[in-house]
């Protein structure tokens, strides 16, 4: 006897992954910190992983409309939100990393850097907009803001942007990588290009 699955369930299959995937990679990344198994420059492996994490479910997020529209597969929209929230939990786990074993919480220190260092200062524009998606994905602040929510919630480009930026500044020799997630980027923002230009208008 064949078993069907629905739309619903196959949402909460999706978001159960999410859940499940992004929380064990994450835990594993400290465990492996705290007992020493992550080689020679720990503090650069956490870095690089929080952060290429927080790049790889930002452009998920941004994947899932031109699948959802191509395919017609409308419920992948409601996994959507929940691909961005990762993104920025693993972005906080960056920057909070970064503060405690790069700056070891010297504030004047992490302030300078931040003046100094143009790619952790477009790292950290990147956090910010994130954040400001995160706090308003909230349904009880979407509803208060209106059509201003769509409005700040299109910054999510900008952000995509920034942190394409801030992994190609980051990079002292090796950009294939990163080129290649700029190259993944770019054909993201040519899917929305009528959007965005909608959006550049209203300013």
């Amino acid at each position: 006897m064949a078993v069907t699955i629905n739309s619903r369930q196959i949402v909460f299959i999706l978001k159960l992954a999410i859940h499940l995937i992004s929380f064990f990679l994450l835990a594993r990344l400290y465990f492996q910190a705290i007992n020493d198994q992550l080689g020679a420059d720990p503090v650069e492996a956490v870095l690089h992983f929080t952060g290429i994490g927080a790049f790889n479910l930002l452009l998920c997020s941004l994947l899932v409309s031109p699948l959802a529209q191509q395919f017609k597969w409308s419920y992948l929209l409601k996994v959507r939100r929940l691909l961005g929230l990762y993104s920025f939990t693993y972005a906080l786990c960056h920057l909070l990393s970064f503060i405690a074993f790069e700056v070891q919480f010297d504030w004047g220190l992490f302030i300078n850097e931040i003046i100094e260092r143009p790619y952790i200062t477009v790292g950290m524009l990147a956090v910010v907009i994130l954040f400001l998606l995160t706090i308003t994905s909230v349904s009880s602040i979407k509803k208060n803001m209106g059509r201003n929510w769509q409005t700040l919630h299109n910054g999510v480009y900008v952000a995509l942007c920034l942190v394409a930026l801030h992994f190609y500044w980051s990079v002292k020799s090796d950009i294939i990588e990163p080129s290649i997630y700029i190259a993944i980027s770019v054909f993201l923002l040519y899917l929305r290009r009528k959007k965005i230009r909608r959006w550049l208008h209203k300013f």
